[in-house]
């Protein structure tokens, strides 16, 4: 990637290569990306904590979700987002 502005599949594969993200999966259809210890935990105690970032493909995406899932507003408050 050499351009200034890379586009949105750019800059996810530069964020993937590096090793700060997973590529994007689907939970109900992939499964969440976890480690064997962390399935063992989930199956054990019943719950890991795997945080998810939401890939929005236009701005219409990501406002419908703000209106419907309160977290998405907050967690990015609390970050000071």
């Amino acid at each position: 990637m050499t351009d200034a502005n890379p586009t949105f599949d750019e800059w996810l594969q530069q964020g993937y290569e590096k090793g700060f993200c997973s590529p994007p999966v689907c939970p109900d259809h992939d499964g969440i990306p976890m480690t064997f210890a962390e399935e063992q935990i989930a199956e054990t105690e019943g719950e890991v904590c795997v945080h998810i970032v939401r890939l929005y493909q236009e701005d219409s995406e990501r406002e419908a979700v703000e209106r419907n899932h309160p977290p998405t507003i907050w967690r990015a408050k609390n970050l000071g987002w």
